[in-house]
């Protein structure tokens, strides 16, 4: 079936994107999934991952997201996630220094340390270099 479909990507601070697309492909809680024009309705969980899509003019992109809920309708595929970023607007050096802090944290062994908080912290931040580095 020919068509694009509308995807939005929201989080509680912003829109990320809203822009027709000819798939997405996304992760869900139980597996990625892919949605495309005239898809059967259904809500899911997602999980840390990217997004991936092609735009209608073909030009492939990617989203990272750390988790939330997806609404898939015929015509429409809704994200809300806890955050979100562009691959081209994820700041290299930003994440590196979120990776070498969330070490420390986890290496410093101090009973004041929230390590699940910073095994959370690190996997975020490596899977954002991840997709900042793929192009």
């Amino acid at each position: 079936m020919a068509g694009n479909i509308r995807l939005e990507v929201v989080t509680p601070e912003a829109s990320i994107v809203s822009e027709d697309v000819q798939i997405v492909v996304a992760p869900g809680s139980f597996g990625e999934f892919g949605i495309l024009i005239g898809h059967t309705p259904f809500l899911t969980t997602l999980k840390l991952g990217t997004i991936r899509y092609k735009a209608a003019d073909g030009v492939e992109k990617a989203v990272f997201i750390s988790s939330g809920f997806a609404e898939a309708l015929p015509d429409k595929l809704t994200v809300l996630a806890e955050s979100a970023e562009r691959r081209r607007d994820i700041d290299v050096e930003r994440v590196k220094q979120a990776i070498k802090r969330a070490e420390e944290r986890l290496a410093a062994k101090k009973p004041d340390i929230n390590f699940e908080k910073a095994k959370a912290a690190l996997s975020r931040a490596l899977h954002r270099l991840k997709l900042a580095e793929t192009k």
